[in-house]
C-alpha cells in the first residue's frame, strides 16, 4: 500500500507484523501458510496464529496513540503482552557494544519486545506510526522532520482525504424554489 521505506531496525519487524492485515480488502497474511512462516509461526499452530492477531491489534493501537488516533476498537492493552516476553543483556565480545535480546528466540512476541525495547532507547519508537485513514491504518515509518506525518501514503490515502475536505467546503449548489401550484 505504501511507497515509504521500511522503519529502522527491528521495528521493521513490528510494521510487517501490523501491515499483515488490509483493512480495505479484509486479506490478511496471518490466513496463510507464507504469511504465518514469515513470523515463525509453525504450519496449523492455530493458537500461535490467534495470539499473532491479538498482539498486532495491540501494536496497530499504540501505532494510533502515536498518530495521535485513539485505538479502532477496543484491544489487549500492548503492555500487557509485553511484559509476558523476558528478555536479557546481551554483550557483544567483539566491541563491547550491549542489546536486549529476547530469551525465547523463537517466539514472535518475545522478539517483538525486544524490537519495541531497541526502539525505545533509539528514540524511533514514536515514529512508527498507524495511518489516519480509518479504512487503512497502515503501519509507516515517519521520516517527516517535525515527526507529524499523517498517511502512509500521501498519493492514496492523504489525497482521498484532502479531496473529501475539499468536497465538504464546497458551495453545494442550491436547488431553485419549487413554484406554488396554481390553484383550479
Amino acid at each position: 500500500m505504501s511507497e515509504r521505506s521500511a522503519a529502522p531496525g527491528g521495528l521493521v519487524l513490528v510494521q510487517d507484523l501490523v501491515n499483515t492485515l488490509d483493512l480495505e480488502s479484509s486479506a490478511d497474511a496471518l490466513d496463510t501458510a507464507d504469511g504465518r512462516a514469515r513470523f515463525g509461526l509453525p504450519e496449523g499452530d492455530a493458537a500461535g496464529a490467534e495470539s499473532a492477531r491479538v498482539l498486532r491489534e495491540a501494536l496497530r493501537a499504540a501505532l494510533l496513540a502515536h498518530a495521535g488516533h485513539p485505538p479502532h476498537r477496543a484491544v489487549v492493552p500492548l503492555g500487557g503482552l509485553l511484559e509476558k516476553a523476558p528478555l536479557v543483556v546481551t554483550v557483544d565480545p567483539a566491541d563491547g557494544s550491549a542489546a536486549l535480546a529476547p530469551v525465547d528466540r523463537g517466539s514472535l512476541l518475545s522478539r517483538v519486545a525486544a524490537a519495541v525495547a531497541e526502539a525505545v532507547a533509539a528514540g524511533t519508537w514514536s515514529r512508527l506510526k498507524a495511518c489516519e485513514a480509518a479504512d487503512c491504518h497502515w503501519a509507516y515509518y515517519d521520516r517527516s522532520p517535525a515527526g507529524r506525518g499523517r498517511w502512509c501514503s500521501m498519493q492514496v490515502c492523504g489525497a482521498r482525504a484532502k479531496m473529501r475536505r475539499y468536497r465538504a467546503k464546497r458551495p453545494q449548489p442550491r436547488s431553485e424554489p419549487r413554484p406554488a401550484p396554481r390553484a383550479s
